[in-house]
């Protein structure tokens, strides 16, 4: 299973990824890029990067990026990803922006360690799961999320792990603002049929 990639994001994500590796930190693909393998094929800009690492290894993930050619985009680039756990850069040549989201939390690090290798470009490339790609969706909250979500649903039918998937929605009900989890779970199983 492979997603459709055009060849300059391809080479991009092969970077990403061998630059990463070297650096030894575990990351997967999630977001637009994870919805083209997993759902329904749409028009994405940009890569979400989740990687296994917290913000206070920003200057590592910042000389990782200016090494491959991405250009941070805030002015203080290490300052902002320890305020919002996200060093977002853009790829000048391809346009395409790139934002590493750094990670702390135990579903996190095993999210990662789901992820689905895919092969571009000679580089195998973690995608996080299907299952994990929902709960990321469900849990972000937009309406383009839950069309993403709906359509990862609609593609992927009795291959998903609904337990599993049950089992996070709960655990995030706890965060506030998102007891809701469990019912959006529910409703996406109805409305994806």
């Amino acid at each position: 299973m492979a997603a459709p990639q055009p060849p300059d994001l391809q080479g991009l994500l092969r970077d990403v990824s061998r630059a990463l590796a070297e650096r030894h930190v575990g990351f997967m693909l999630v977001g637009g890029q994870a919805v083209l393998l997993h759902g329904a094929p749409r028009l994405t800009d940009d890569i979400d990067i989740t990687l296994g690492i917290g913000p206070d290894q920003a200057p590592l993930v910042d000389t990782m990026a200016r090494s491959i050619g991405l250009e941070p985009l805030p002015e203080d680039p290490l300052r902002f990803a320890q305020d919002t756990f996200v060093y977002p850069a853009r790829h000048r040549p391809s346009g395409f922006r790139v934002d590493f989201i750094f990670s702390t939390t135990e579903y996190e690090r095993q999210a990662i360690d789901r992820a689905v290798l895919v092969d571009l470009a000679g580089t195998r490339i973690p995608f996080a799961s299907a299952e994990d790609l929902i709960i990321h969706k469900l849990f972000a909250g937009r309406a383009r999320d839950w069309d993403d979500a709906v359509s990862v649903v609609r593609r992927q039918g009795e291959r998903l792990d609904w337990t599993y998937i049950e089992h996070w929605s709960r655990a995030f009900a706890e965060v506030p603002g998102r007891e809701d989890l469990p019912a959006q779970v529910e409703r996406l199983r109805h409305d994806a049929r």
